[in-house]
């Protein structure tokens, strides 16, 4: 999981992706890059680490120009750390740079397709380096010495053809303009807006949420379509076209639980909005299964679930309370690379107001339980805090199977749910008493917000692919990353090293 920006403006725009990447650092905090072009010359600087530490003052003067894109990174399959931070390029076709939001399940045989038959040599493990070379080869086969809008459309296509998974991507092409693309499938976003610069052309910004756009100034326009590609060129304009055979909605509803911003509109729905409807129908489901409950409070776990929480304890009639205290520069634990640093975080990241919790039976409410590890430490703070009993309530249903599309839920003999009852979690994460929202439920606190989203990707909940997946393809995933887990990590310098020797444009 990700975040990507990109923006053709009239004016220098790499304090706007700088800002824009702060927004989104909530969707990746391993590593960040940021890419400008000026006339025909690209300018880039990435680095493992947090946007703040990536970028000094020296970097920001060295990225020139009014075309730009961004990137913030989470690691997947195991690969905490690494130099393959973003944006990646190819200088043929044209100077070609990318930034992906994402997964390609078939990336081992396009890999060996892009060697055999394009003769490009692919010098990381990432799947994104796949996807810029295949867009590049695509671009190639137009065989024009100018490229048009339709040329490029036409590349998205062949893109769409060859490539499975989940990406949203923002790609610049040296001297034309941004190109911003969206999966078949729709299971990441991306969205686009617009704004009137001092001369009176239109700034165009594609990014991953939609709160990239409000805090750049940008208006949304809409998201772009699963399939869909739009085309921004350096004089301000606009071009789309549908690019895919057969392109539906089928959104990750993890994003509407854990990873977008409350104040994000995805697909037409609002987050915050969506968040409160998974409140009510988890308290409805409490009200059904324990009707004589004994609650005397809600506490959240700060940040994601709050909303849930406290539409749920309006609904149940019971009193709304602040019993973590969080630390705003511990990062988010269910992103951070590697069981041990999530573990360390867990007790340096909350506190537990004693007050809240001393005699009293308190329902801890949480976006979701992945590992448990985190669910199971938490209750332990509320017991040592005096809590009477502890409760547990998921705004999501159990987290059983593997995600294939850019979520690092490695194994499913990690997941505390896999193979086990709720009451059988309830006793391994040490809860009183548990409760998972229902499948249906969570997906019409989305559909009943945008009817026309009927389908989603809810694969880690009920295990069903949206694009399919290729036997052993789960088994070649989980041995990714236990080689990944082998290999030492770095840290941000010598990553930064690493990455200016073999990429610094």
């Amino acid at each position: 999981m990700c975040g990507v920006v990109g923006i053709v403006a009239q004016s220098p725009v790499n304090q706007t992706i700088y800002d824009s990447l702060i927004v989104l650092q909530h969707r990746g905090q391993d590593a960040a890059g940021i890419m400008t072009c000026e006339g025909g010359r690209l300018f880039l600087r990435k680095a493992v680490g947090l946007v703040r530490n990536v970028f000094q003052t020296r970097h920001m003067l060295r990225l020139r120009g009014n075309l730009g894109i961004g990137h913030v990174r989470y690691p997947t399959a195991g690969c905490a750390s690494s130099a393959e931070a973003q944006p990646l390029y190819v200088n043929s076709p044209f100077g070609l740079a990318l930034a992906h939001n994402g997964n390609l399940i078939n990336a081992t045989a396009l890999k060996k397709e892009l060697f055999e038959k394009a003769k490009r040599h692919i010098n990381t493990s990432s799947d994104s380096e796949v996807l810029l070379n295949i867009f590049a080869h695509e671009l190639y086969q137009q065989d024009k010495r100018r490229l048009s809008p339709e040329d490029i459309f036409k590349a998205v296509e062949g893109v769409h053809s060859r490539c499975q998974g989940a990406y949203g991507v923002v790609a610049m092409i040296a001297g034309y303009g941004i190109i911003g693309f969206r999966d078949p499938n729709g299971i990441r976003p991306l969205v686009f807006g617009k704004r009137m610069a001092d001369n009176g052309i239109t700034e165009y910004m594609i990014a991953s949420e939609s709160v990239a756009l409000a805090s750049a100034g940008f208006d949304l326009v809409r998201d772009v379509a699963p399939g869909e590609a739009v085309f921004c060129d350096r004089e301000g304009n606009f071009f789309s076209r549908q690019c895919a055979k057969n392109p539906a909605y089928r959104t990750c509803l993890f994003e509407y639980v854990y990873f977008a911003r409350p104040d994000s509109i995805i697909d037409g729905v609002s987050v915050y909005q969506a968040r409160l409807q998974m409140g009510v129908y988890l308290a409805e489901k409490i009200l059904r299964e324990m009707p004589n409950h004994e609650i005397d409070v809600v506490i959240p776990v700060p940040d994601t679930s709050r909303t849930s929480a406290l539409e749920l304890s309006y609904k149940l009639g019971v009193l709304y309370r602040e019993g973590f205290i969080k630390n705003r520069y511990i990062g988010r634990t269910f992103i951070m690379p590697g069981q041990k640093q999530r573990v360390k975080s867990v007790r340096q990241k909350l506190n537990a107001i004693e007050v809240e919790f001393k005699g009293k039976n308190v329902l801890i409410v949480d976006d979701s339980i992945v590992r448990g590890t985190t669910s199971g430490q938490i209750i332990q703070m509320a017991r040592d805090a005096g809590a009477t009993k502890v409760f547990f309530a998921s705004a999501a249903p159990p987290v059983c199977y593997q995600n294939i599309y850019g979520i690092d839920m490695p194994s499913v003999q990690e997941l505390v749910a896999y193979n086990r009852s709720t009451e059988e979690v309830a006793k391994a994460i040490g809860a009183d008493w548990l409760i998972f929202q229902d499948l249906d439920d969570l997906k019409k606190s989305v559909s009943c917000l945008n009817p026309q989203l009927q389908e989603f990707d809810a694969s880690v909940f009920d295990g069903k692919y949206v694009t399919g997946v290729e036997d052993g393809y789960l088994d070649h995933l989980e041995g990714m990353r236990k080689e990944a887990k082998k290999r030492p990590t770095m840290d941000s310098n010598e990553a930064a090293e690493l990455i200016d020797m073999h990429n610094s444009i």
